[in-house]
């Protein structure tokens, strides 16, 4: 069993655990061991093997039989009994947005409700609001928080639907019937979730039972929707659902196109083929009114690649990611689209956490991480005083704190890398932040961010963050929205009238790259860039391989039409230093 998986079950524990009512202590040295396992740069098995496991803080004896018995044998007793003894439906309720344990054990211990649909019921007939401590407001909650686990079903979250895909791109690429293979679909377009992953392969036809034969029994397969000569459909492990095409060669760069989508930029560009006198499809051009099928002997334009589809259409190349009829066809037509962000420009990462708050790595080695990845710079952005759960920097911390950066940063100097000493801190719910301005002072740089009271009204919200804003410290505003995609909607918010603060004052706009947030929205990029606002792709790492969801953030900064130029972090250290340390007059 590899790590993930691992960290995966053992955060189940942690939540199973919870649901029974167990000892708070023993639920987070659940779910802290499934962190420090996911973030672990050693190699779990060599641990295991040579015994030092347990040497690793917050592994005990306990800990260590669990993972070991895990890894060793990809079953773990314990957790197959905890499962068993609690309702399934139980730990479905946790999965609605503000319905936690604690309140699943309240309705399942008075109420006897043991599923989703017997919750909802509960809620319909007032007998939730009935119990102490919920109400009608809570209960209308819950019913907002069930339609909203029902609205993002079968969608996934782009990191996991990414690793499934390359381990099923590198078994294809493999196959020796394989000319050509791409992933299509939302995930090529970098869609902040995707729904089913898609895959085209150019092979003799042939040879293409082989290859179905072997996709639908590669490992991760749970169940097989279909089975067919050239399209197979199958069920991966975490319920995403994959399909396979495989076509001629000749065809590739038609199916990769038409399966890539959008379903809006395929019609525009539909449009413009007929325009021309011709037909498009998923299997090339031909004469307007002819359509082509897969059994035709080819198209009367051949293209060997995509780039030579959108030139027979008398366009520039399209990127994937901007293929969502949103401008880019009139801006290919008149030369206009930018060159967009690559993940190589990439100088340095912001907004990054360690052991001073909820990280679970230190300053060093986060900085020598992000130096193996041949980033130049890397800033700190622990939470401020307010996010106590996340263990808050405290203000008699801080002179400390900065010390440690100060004394890392002249150490580091010496390799060529720099270390900024950043700030996360928190905009309380009247606009003010949760350090003076004289602490303030002493970072290179403040990100400033919600983290409570996302009930305000959207009026109340937005003047919040402007007045936070135009605090002359704030260098930056950190995930606007607050949304945690797939659970949590965005808060309310004037989002024209935040970007027009951020540009007003001189803020850069943080684009979250964590998976989980990808805030600020890729559709609201072009209006910030119009603006001038600039961009900061931050990772908000909180352990070393979240410094990997910089390349998430890339494809989300390509969607937003964002070039190396407007995005702080691929300037040189010495530009960025100057920009995250101007101040402003108040």
């Amino acid at each position: 069993m590899d790590k993930a998986k691992v960290a995966e079950i053992l955060d189940e524990i942690g939540t199973l655990l919870d649901l029974k009512g167990e000892n708070p202590f023993k639920v987070r040295a659940y779910h802290n061991a499934a962190r420090l396992i996911s973030g672990l740069q050693q190699d779990l098995g060599e641990l295991i093997e040579t015994g030092r496991l347990g040497e690793l803080k917050g592994i005990g004896e306990a800990l260590t039989e669990k993972i070991t018995e895990l890894w060793k044998t990809d079953r773990l007793k314990y957790y197959d009994d905890l499962k068993a003894s609690l309702p399934r439906g139980l730990v479905e309720m946790i999965a609605i947005p503000g319905f936690g344990p604690k309140r699943a054990q309240i309705v399942y211990r008075k109420l006897k409700v043991d599923s989703i649909e017997k919750l909802e019921a509960a809620c319909r007939d007032g007998r939730v609001a009935a119990l102490d401590g919920f109400g009608e407001k809570s209960q209308e909650k819950i019913l907002q928080g069930i339609e909203q686990l029902r609205k993002f079903a079968g969608r996934h979250h782009y990191h996991k639907a990414y690793a499934a895909a390359q381990a099923i791109l590198e078994a294809l690429r493999a196959h020796p019937a394989t000319i050509r293979c791409e992933a299509a679909g939302s995930l090529r377009r970098c869609r902040e979730t995707i729904g089913d992953l898609d895959f085209l392969v150019s092979a003799k036809q042939k040879n293409a039972p082989a290859l179905m034969e072997m996709f639908v029994k590669l490992p991760g397969v749970i169940a097989i929707n279909a089975q067919g000569e050239t399209k197979s459909s199958v069920v991966l492990d975490g319920g995403i659902q994959a399909d396979l095409r495989v076509v001629s060669d000749a065809q590739f760069p038609f199916a990769l196109a038409y399966f890539t989508g959008s379903k809006e930029h395929n019609i525009a560009l539909r449009g413009r083929a007929l325009k021309r006198g011709l037909s498009l499809n998923e299997y090339g051009f031909s004469k307007a009114g002819q359509e082509q099928t897969a059994r035709d002997k080819g198209s009367v334009i051949k293209c060997r690649t995509e780039e030579e589809i959108y030139d027979a259409l008398e366009l520039d190349y399209i990127p994937p990611e901007l293929r969502e009829d949103m401008g880019e066809i009139e801006a290919a037509e008149e030369g206009q689209l930018p060159k967009l962000v690559e993940k190589e420009h990439l100088k340095g990462t912001l907004h990054n956490h360690s052991t001073w708050s909820d990280g679970i790595e230190t300053i060093e080695a986060m900085a020598n991480a992000a130096l193996d990845l041949g980033l130049d710079y890397y800033g700190t952005g622990d939470h401020s005083k307010s996010q106590f759960q996340a263990r808050g920097i405290k203000e008699d911390q801080i002179p400390d704190h900065i010390a440690e950066i100060s004394k890392l940063d002249e150490k580091f100097r010496k390799k060529g890398f720099r270390i900024f000493a950043g700030i996360e801190c928190d905009i309380l719910e009247d606009g003010s932040l949760d350090y003076p301005d004289k602490l303030l002072s002493e970072f290179d740089f403040v990100v400033a961010s919600v983290h409570r009271g996302f009930t305000q009204d959207e009026k109340t919200t937005t003047a919040r963050i402007i007045k936070a804003l135009s605090n002359p410290h704030v260098t930056m505003l950190g995930h606007p929205t607050g949304r945690l995609l797939l659970s949590r909607e965005p808060y309310a918010v004037d989002l024209r009238a935040v970007i027009e603060a951020c540009a007003r004052y001189g803020v850069i706009i943080e684009l979250n790259a964590h998976p989980w947030r990808l805030d600020l929205d890729w559709r609201w990029w072009k209006f910030a860039k119009e603006l001038g606002v600039k961009c900061a792709i931050n990772p908000d790492a909180h352990s070393i391989p979240d410094l990997q969801y910089l390349a998430i953030g890339v494809g989300i900064a390509r969607k937003g039409w964002l070039t190396r130029d407007d995005v702080v972090n691929c300037w040189p250290a010495v530009r960025v230093e100057a920009a995250l340390r101007r101040r402003r007059k108040s």
